[in-house]
């Protein structure tokens, strides 16, 4: 059984873009494998929220994940800054990480051109990455195609570490995550926070009802045929009703005389069936932070306990300590 560890950071509000993209693929490996799963908030703090929103963030990422299908009993769930082991194996790792490797990285570039801050915390994201993955013994790490250089980094530092001072570190494999359609937004681009163009996972159903119904499409008439292959509205009913409904809307489109919002109107009830039930638990977690609080509790314990003896096998191996 492989240890599989992904991080979530507490970034801003789920919405059904990261639950096909990801969410439901990471969930997915928790059936038959150890999943290590946290909340990112040491990462989070390179963008500088205010205490309040990194805590709120935080707690709400947790009851996202529980309520999405995040087995508490079988999986371990914590929260990053609860395990401090993680911060100072990222130092020991730093003293063994090349600047020029971490110049390399693209997604240094990629948050500062966004406009984030070019702090420190930024520029050494890799590190502490390689710190969260390391600290575990992690054998797979779930990612998408484009964050492969990730995990690359990942396994330079383990192995530079590993040739310095001897077989301590476990060196991860990536997991590419498999290919899913881009989910579409609000504007027909990829639904992304960057863009305001998303439809949050436990946002009202009213809420959702409005922006799937003045979701933009082309100005094709009712009676002519349609492309399912261009539409943002199909490829949304695509990741929610059945392959023989799917079916069914294909033809018709093709055939003509079906029009866009007779498809909307379709997608808004499909989404309210396939997210009820996690609205559900959401809200029973929501009525009991007490069993919330306690799950990360329980995880941290159990994540403190493994990072605290890969700590101490690497502060032997450095020669930290008596």
């Amino acid at each position: 059984m492989a240890r599989v560890l992904s991080g979530i950071q507490p970034s801003g509000k789920l919405h059904i873009g990261n639950f096909f993209g990801a969410i439901r693929q990471h969930l997915a490996l928790q059936s038959e494998n150890e999943g290590f799963y946290f909340i990112a908030d040491y990462h989070a703090m390179t963008s500088n929220p205010s205490a309040d929103e990194l805590r709120k963030r935080s707690l709400e990422v947790v009851m996202d994940y529980i309520a999405l299908g995040l087995d508490t009993n079988k999986t371990v769930f914590w929260r990053q800054s609860d395990v401090p082991e993680v911060t100072e194996l990222a130092w020991i790792l730093s003293c063994v990480t090349p600047m020029g490797l971490l110049q390399r990285c693209t997604s240094f570039k990629d948050k500062v051109a966004q406009g984030l801050s070019p702090n420190h915390g930024l520029f050494a994201y890799p590190v502490l990455q390689a710190a969260d993955i390391l600290a575990y013994h992690s054998n797979l790490v779930p990612v998408g195609a484009d964050q492969k250089q990730h995990i690359e980094v990942t396994r330079d530092i383990a192995q530079r570490f590993n040739n310095f001072y001897g077989e301590v570190l476990t060196i991860p494999e990536d997991y590419i995550l498999d290919e899913v359609a881009v989910v579409p937004g609000l504007d027909g681009r990829k639904m992304s926070k960057s863009y305001d163009n998303t439809i949050e996972i436990f946002e009202p159903e009213s809420s959702v009802k409005k922006k799937i119904m003045r979701m933009q499409t082309d100005s094709t008439p009712v009676e002519e045929p349609k492309d399912p292959d261009k539409c943002n509205i199909f490829a949304l009913l695509r990741l929610v009703a059945s392959k023989e409904e799917i079916q069914e809307w294909d033809q018709k489109y093709r055939a003509g005389g079906v029009g866009y919002g007779s498809t909307k109107k379709r997608v808004v009830e499909l989404m309210h069936e396939y997210f009820r039930p996690y609205r559900a638990k959401r809200t029973e977690l929501e009525n009991n932070i007490d069993f919330v609080k306690q799950v990360l509790a329980d995880g941290a314990a159990r994540a403190r306990s493994i990072a605290r003896k890969t700590l101490d096998e690497v502060r032997k191996a450095v020669g930290l300590g008596a």
